[in-house]
């Protein structure tokens, strides 16, 4: 799973950056303030949440199991419903896509969660 996680860290962060220097130069006239706050926010979560996907990458190089796996996969769901959900509403304006947006917001709070539990398990290495 290494190389996976390692990958998609790789697109997400790519992605990442590009959302946020797109919301920076391309949407800064068409949307409204607050709608690109909202885009903003994808991206913020978005990035913060490559950085997890790296670090799962490399932890699970040494602690491979399904503890740490499943914290990469919610990491990226995560990524795909939160942020996905936030440049959908701000870019279609359907604002019943936020409805999606706790469910990836919830998916984040189970990678986090998964991820204690891995180093918990490696006790006092």
């Amino acid at each position: 799973m290494f190389r996976g996680f390692l990958m998609l860290a790789a697109f997400f962060g790519f992605t990442g950056v590009a959302l946020g220097a797109f919301a920076a130069h391309g949407l800064k006239n068409r949307l409204s303030a607050e709608y690109l706050a909202v885009f903003h926010t994808g991206v913020l979560y978005q990035l913060i949440h490559t950085l997890a996907l790296l670090a799962v990458a490399v932890i699970a190089i040494q602690v491979p199991g399904r503890l740490v796996t499943w914290a990469g996969i919610s990491f990226a769901i995560g990524i795909l419903l939160f942020s996905g959900s936030l440049y959908a509403l701000t870019l279609t304006g359907v604002s019943q896509l936020g409805i999606i947006t706790p469910f990836g917001g919830l998916a984040f709070l189970i990678g986090w969660a998964l991820l204690g539990l891995t180093a918990w398990r490696l006790g006092g290495v």
